[in-house]
């Protein structure tokens, strides 16, 4: 089964996929969290800041966690998308572009969960945007997204609540 977690930035997504990796009915299955700091290194900017260059490296990490049969990742197509269509450097062209090629990878999700950042605070870790503002954009883009192109996953479902209330839901909806 291939699982995403879809949100904005500090709402808690690797966070549940590390919580998720000690669960016996995950074993077997890959996990995918935070890669920031690595491709920072590489001179890839983030946020606000990220390029056409930069999003299609990250698309590409995406597609590459798709390979594997049984995934759970912090991060999905939707959020790359999200990101590239909020960027100031990326011409509007080539915004469109991206987003009509990304968007045909997301069919390749069997579940993707959204998570909300309503009720929940930024966390700075030393590397993600801590404006509210900028945050709220990523999250209406998201959501838009969802309703433009949700239809192309097996099945997207909003989760909230505590870690564990997550998890709960996550495998309620899983049947795991």
């Amino acid at each position: 089964m291939k699982i995403g977690l879809c949100g904005t930035m500090s709402v808690g997504k690797t966070t549940l996929v590390n919580a998720l990796k000690e669960l016996e009915q995950f074993k077997g299955y890959k996990f995918a969290t935070e890669r920031s700091q690595h491709l920072m290194s590489l001179g890839i900017p983030l946020n606000t800041d990220s390029t056409l260059k930069g999003q299609t490296v990250f698309l590409a990490e995406r597609c590459g966690e798709l390979m594997y049969d049984n995934i759970i990742t912090d991060r999905t197509i939707l959020d790359v998308m999200a990101f590239t269509l909020n960027a100031k450097s990326i011409p509007h062209q080539d915004k469109d572009a991206f987003e009509v090629y990304a968007s045909e990878f997301i069919r390749e999700y069997d579940y993707i969960f959204y998570i909300s950042p309503h009720g929940i605070e930024i966390e700075d870790n030393g590397i993600r945007e801590t404006d509210e503002h900028y945050r709220d954009l990523i999250d209406f883009t998201i959501t838009t997204l969802i309703k433009r192109h949700g239809h192309k996953a097996g099945k997207i479902e909003k989760i909230s609540g505590s870690t564990e209330e997550r998890i709960q839901q996550i495998l309620n909806i899983t049947s795991l």
